[in-house]
C-alpha cells in the first residue's frame, strides 16, 4: 500500500488536531463524553507514523485488543504504512510479550502458561483443598472469594489485611488463612511455570523496577508510549506507564475523569488526577466538542458534575442545534414509574420509532424489577444488557430455594439447592436427604423431623436442626418478603460473604428483592410473577444474532461507552441513585456522582429523570422519598417538568456533522470503544502473537 498524506485540518476539528499533531513529550488529553476522543488518539498514532517515527517503537496501550485491532487498522489505511511492528493492545497483552523476551532476568520463564480466570479459581481451589481448609468444621470462603481478594491486593499494591477490611470486611478473621492459601497459590504457579493475569502486571512491574538495564532498554525502545482510557488504569499500570515513559518521556494518556466509575474494581481516580502532578510540564489539552447530545442535555451534565471537588475542569459543548430540555417526572411510586416508562415507549412505538433507540439506564440491577413487568404485561420486547437474568442468579437463585420449598414441598431441585448452604453436605448427601423425604405425604414436615437429620453426614447434623426452625418460621409467615428477611437474618447474609467475591453487590441486590416483595401478600403470586420475568430476560438474552427491535435495560456501568436516542433514568431519590453508601466518604460520593454524569450523557436526543415521590417501607407500607442529590443541585431552569399524561415530545435528529459518523443506538459509536463492565480484559488466542 503506497504511503499516503493525510490532511488532518480537514479530518479533524481544532482540539483533536491539537491533540494529533502536538510537538514530542508528556500530554494530557482530558477528553469529554463523545467528544471524538478514540478519533483524537488514532490520528495521533497515523500523525507519528506520517512524521517518519518507526512504528516499532511506538506503543499504544488500550483497554480491549479489538480496540487496539481497530485503531491500528484505521491507522494503516489513514497513512499505507504497514503498521505490524507496532506495539499495541491491551496492558496484559503487552505484559506477557515483554515477560516473554526479557522475564527470565526475574525468573520467569520464557515459556510460561498463562492462566485464566477459571482456571486460576480452580488452582487457588486446589490450594484451599490442600491446606485442609475446605474440610473444617467453620466455613471457608469458596475458591472465587479468595481469588479475588489477592487480585485486588495485586492490583491496588496494597496489603491483603488492608484490602480485606476495606472490601472484605467479614473475611477478616480469615486473614492468616487466606494469605497462606495465596502463598501456596504462588508456589503451585512458579511450579508449574504459570501466569495469572494479575502476574503479568505485577511481574512486568517488578522487573521495569528491579533490572534498571532492562528499563532502560525498553524506555529507550518505546519512543512514544500512549495509553487509552488512562482513568481507568489501577496501581500497576499507572507504575508501568510511569517507568515505561522514563526515558524519552513521550507519554500520552487519553481519558476523562468525569467518566472514572470502576474504583471498586481496582481503578486509581489518582493515575488521571495526578498526572500533572508527576508530569509538571504536561501539555493539557481538552477535547470539549460534543458530537453527541443536544445542549440542554449537556447542561445539567456539565451542572452536575461541576459539584465534584476533585475534577479537571472542562465545559462540554454541543454542535448540536437546541432540543428539548431533559424532563423531571414526579411519579407517584415504583408502580407508576414503571408505567410511564411503558406508556411512553409504547406510544413512540406507535408513532415509528424503534424501541432500540431506547434505553433504561438504572443504578442498580434491582432497579428494574418493577419496570420487568410492566413490560411483560404489554408485552413490549426488551433487552438486558450483558445477557444478565436477575432471577437466574446464583445469589438470588439461593433465598429463592427457601421459598420455593415452602410454596411447593416437592420442589426437589430447590430442596438441594438449600441443603448446600449447610456446611458438610454435598450433592450426594444432598440427593440422600431428598430421598428419604421425597416419599412422605408432607416432605416438609419430614424435613423439618429430628429423624431427618440421619440423612446427613455426621458434621451436618447439628446444624439441621436450624435449618429445620428456620423452615418452621417460614411456614408459619405469610408476605414473602418477610420470608426473605427471615432467611438473611438466619445465616444466608453470612454465607454470601463466603460463597461470593462481589458479597456487598450481591446483599443489595437481595435487598432490592426484598423491596420489591413487599408488594406481593401471597408467596405465589410473587414467585409466578418473578418466573414469568425470567422467561422474558432468557428470551431477550438468549442469542448473540441481530436482536430485534428491544428496549434496553441496562445498569449505567454497563452502558458506559454507548448511546441512545432517549434514555430514561429512574430512581433518582437518595438511597437508590445516589446509593447510601455513597454517602461514606467525599470520593465515594464523588464517584457516585461520575456515574450519575455516564448516564445522562449517553442520551442524545431526549432524557427523562423519574423521581417516585413515595417508595416502599420495609412494613409493607410506603414512606415519602428524598429527591436524588444529584437533581437538587441542579437549577430548576435545566430541566422541564412532564406531566405523566401529556403525549411524547418529538426531537428531530439532525445530520452528523463532517468528520464523524453517529453510531448506532445502543452501539458505541466510531469514536468511542467499549468498556465492559465487568473490566475482563479481551485475551484471545492471538493475546501472544505482534500484530
Amino acid at each position: 500500500m503506497p504511503p499516503c498524506t493525510i490532511d488532518f485540518r480537514r479530518e479533524l476539528n481544532e482540539e483533536q488536531l491539537a491533540v494529533a499533531t502536538a510537538p514530542a513529550g508528556p500530554m494530557l488529553v482530558v477528553a469529554g463524553a463523545g467528544s471524538g476522543k478514540t478519533r483524537a488518539l488514532t490520528y495521533r498514532v497515523a500523525w507519528l507514523v506520517q512524521a517518519g517515527v518507526d512504528t516499532g517503537r511506538i506503543l499504544l496501550a488500550t483497554f480491549t485488543n479489538r480496540a487496539a485491532r481497530e485503531m491500528l487498522s484505521r491507522v494503516e489505511r489513514l497513512t499505507g504504512c504497514d503498521v505490524h511492528r507496532l506495539w499495541g493492545g491491551t496492558f496484559h497483552h503487552l505484559a506477557s510479550r515483554l515477560l516473554r523476551q526479557h522475564g527470565e532476568c526475574i525468573g520467569v520463564p520464557r515459556d510460561f502458561s498463562i492462566l485464566d480466570r477459571d482456571d486460576a479459581r480452580s488452582l487457588v481451589g486446589a490450594s484451599i483443598a490442600d491446606l485442609g481448609y475446605n474440610k473444617r468444621e467453620r466455613r471457608f470462603p469458596q475458591k472465587a472469594v479468595v481469588q479475588a481478594a489477592g487480585s485486588l491486593a495485586q492490583n491496588t499494591r496494597q496489603p491483603l489485611g488492608e484490602v480485606l477490611r476495606a472490601q472484605f470486611l467479614e473475611l477478616v478473621h480469615f486473614e492468616e488463612q487466606i494469605a497462606e492459601v495465596l502463598a501456596l497459590y504462588q508456589r503451585k504457579k512458579s511450579a508449574q511455570r504459570v501466569l495469572d493475569f494479575d502476574d503479568l502486571l505485577t511481574r512486568l512491574l517488578d522487573m521495569l523496577r528491579e533490572q534498571d538495564a532492562v528499563r532502560e532498554q525498553l524506555s529507550e525502545r518505546f519512543e512514544h508510549l500512549l495509553v487509552d482510557e488512562f482513568q481507568d488504569t489501577n496501581a500497576v499500570q499507572g507504575a508501568i506507564v510511569d517507568l515505561l515513559a522514563g526515558r524519552h518521556r513521550n507519554l500520552c494518556v487519553v481519558g476523562d475523569d468525569s467518566q472514572s466509575i470502576y474504583r471498586f474494581r481496582g481503578a486509581t481516580f489518582d493515575n488521571i488526577i495526578g498526572f500533572q502532578g508527576r508530569y509538571p510540564d504536561a501539555r493539557v489539552f481538552k477535547l470539549e466538542t460534543n458530537y453527541r447530545s443536544t445542549p440542554e442535555i449537556l447542561a445539567v451534565a456539565n451542572a452536575s458534575i461541576a459539584c465534584n471537588r476533585r475534577r479537571l475542569p472542562k465545559e462540554l459543548r454541543a454542535v448540536r442545534p437546541p432540543g428539548l430540555r431533559p424532563a423531571l417526572v414526579h411519579c407517584r411510586d415504583q408502580h407508576q414509574q414503571a408505567r410511564f416508562i411503558a406508556d411512553y415507549a409504547e406510544r413512540l412505538r406507535r408513532e415509528g420509532c424503534r424501541l432500540s433507540d431506547m434505553a433504561v439506564l438504572y443504578r442498580s440491577h434491582y432497579h428494574c424489577l418493577q419496570i420487568q413487568l410492566e413490560l411483560q404485561t404489554r408485552s413490549l420486547p426488551f433487552d438486558i444488557r450483558g445477557g444478565l437474568r436477575f432471577f437466574e442468579q446464583a445469589h438470588i437463585k439461593d433465598v429463592m430455594a427457601y421459598l420455593r420449598v415452602i410454596h411447593n414441598p416437592r420442589d426437589e431441585t430447590a430442596w438441594t439447592r438449600l441443603l448446600l448452604h449447610l456446611q458438610g453436605v454435598g450433592a450426594r448427601s444432598a440427593q440422600r436427604f431428598w430421598e428419604a423425604i421425597a416419599a412422605r405425604p408432607d416432605p416438609l414436615a419430614a424435613a423439618c423431623a429430628d429423624t431427618a437429620a440421619k440423612a446427613l453426614p455426621k458434621r451436618a447434623r447439628d446444624r439441621h436442626h436450624q435449618l429445620a426452625a428456620l423452615l418452621q418460621e417460614l411456614s408459619r409467615l405469610a408476605a414473602p418478603a418477610t420470608m426473605m428477611e427471615a432467611v438473611m437474618a438466619a445465616g444466608l447474609d453470612d454465607y454470601l460473604a463466603l460463597e461470593y467475591e462481589n458479597a456487598g453487590q450481591r446483599r443489595e441486590d437481595i435487598r432490592g428483592v426484598i423491596e420489591f416483595a413487599r408488594q406481593y401478600a401471597d408467596l405465589g403470586s410473587f414467585l409466578s410473577d418473578i418466573a414469568l420475568t425470567g422467561e422474558n430476560e432468557e428470551e431477550a438474552s438468549a442469542s448473540d444474532r441481530p436482536a430485534p427491535d428491544r428496549l434496553t435495560l441496562s445498569t449505567v456501568h454497563q452502558a458506559k461507552g454507548l448511546e441512545w436516542p432517549l434514555v430514561f433514568i429512574p430512581w433518582l431519590t437518595e438511597g437508590r441513585f445516589p446509593t447510601m453508601n455513597a454517602f461514606d466518604s467525599a470520593d465515594d460520593l464523588e464517584e457516585e456522582r461520575r456515574v450519575f454524569h455516564v448516564a445522562v450523557t449517553r442520551a442524545k436526543d431526549e432524557l427523562y429523570l423519574l423521581v417516585p415521590e413515595w417508595i416502599p417501607d420495609r412494613y409493607g407500607g410506603a414512606e415519602p422519598s428524598c429527591v436524588s442529590l444529584f437533581l437538587a443541585e441542579l437549577d430548576e431552569a435545566l430541566t422541564e417538568p412532564v406531566s405523566l399524561h401529556r403525549s411524547p415530545r418529538r426531537q428531530s435528529e439532525p445530520a452528523a456533522p463532517r468528520g464523524r459518523t453517529t453510531g448506532r443506538a445502543g452501539t458505541p459509536p466510531d469514536d468511542e470503544s467499549p468498556h465492559p463492565d465487568d473490566m475482563r480484559y479481551d485475551y484471545g488466542d492471538d493475546d501472544c502473537v505482534p500484530f
